[in-house]
């Protein structure tokens, strides 16, 4: 899952660690008397926020060395700020723990999905070809395609160990129509164009950008959306890791309203989303695309 913190996130730490300096300057520590003194909780290596970096892309990155010549990169715990050690003066992202953050997952990664048809003889899914590849443009609510998780933007690499690139729609919607019942095999590669953007609302309770249909096409200067990097000229496709293609602008802003106070959207370059749905009828986009929250 990316973790990386916000700009505001990176603030917080950087103030954290400021207040730690000082008051390790001062030794500046609290009085508890001895019965008061809480025990430390056991440490659960499964809490460590970002991944080992030991063996990573053959570098020597291994715990000692980072604190020896990059302290300010030492893992993170998931728990309040270490006092000492090499996680000290180190905090979490606030983002981190963001559950729309970890429904919005881009990985760029293969993964392979059995699928099956419905009563119908319909998987619930429909696609189109860029740049030679097939990307995914329409899952059905409640069909097959939607229960095994396929996203709109996802790239199918092969069915039944038969690779599609080059093929046309027309090609990989006659393959999936003659496939089995049962036991289809499709090797997808997560959403390649798409990437995920992490923002804060502010104490009016907005993130800084203005869209219209769906698309991006005004940013607020020095708001969190125009600090942490989003770009005009790109399209929602999902508000905390739910699907908001089809959907009116109203209830677009509706689920950013009713998303809490930490904001990810996915988004693609309009000129790639544009490509893919062309051909489409927008009545389709909006009676039948999958709008279920994914689970985690």
């Amino acid at each position: 899952m990316s973790l990386y913190p916000t700009l505001e996130d990176m603030k917080v730490d950087h103030m954290m660690k400021a207040q730690l300096q000082v008051e390790s300057q001062y030794n500046v520590f609290p009085v508890l008397q001895e019965q008061n003194v809480p025990s430390a909780p056991p440490y659960n290596p499964s809490t460590i926020l970002y991944p080992q970096l030991g063996d990573y892309m053959g570098l020597e990155l291994t715990e000692e060395v980072i604190a020896q010549n990059m302290p300010e990169y030492s893992l993170v715990n998931l728990s309040i700020p270490a006092t000492s050690g090499p996680l000290a003066g180190m905090v979490a992202p606030l983002s981190g723990q963001s559950l729309g953050l970890q429904r919005a997952q881009v990985t760029n990664g293969i993964r392979e999905l059995i699928l099956c048809k419905d009563k119908d003889g319909k998987i619930g899914l429909r696609v189109h070809a860029v740049n030679n590849g097939i990307f995914v443009c329409l899952v059905n609510q409640n069909s097959p395609a939607a229960l095994a998780g396929l996203r709109f933007g996802d790239q199918i690499l092969s069915i039944n160990d038969v690779s599609v690139a080059g093929c046309t729609m027309e090609q990989v919607h006659k393959m999936l129509r003659n496939a089995d019942i049962n036991g289809i095999r499709v090797v997808i590669r997560d959403r390649p164009f798409e990437r995920t953007i992490t923002m804060h609302k502010d104490s009016s309770g907005y993130i800084g950008f203005q869209f219209k249909n769906g698309k991006i096409i005004a940013l607020v200067k020095d708001s969190s959306a125009a600090r942490n990097g989003l770009l005009t000229d790109h399209q929602l496709l999902e508000i905390n890791g739910k699907n908001v293609i089809g959907l009116k602008d109203k209830e677009i802003t509706t689920e950013i309203e009713n998303g809490g106070n930490i904001i990810t959207v996915t988004i693609v370059p309009s000129y790639i989303y544009e490509h893919m749905v062309k051909k489409m009828n927008t009545g389709l986009l909006k009676t039948f695309m999958d709008h279920s929250v994914p689970d985690v």
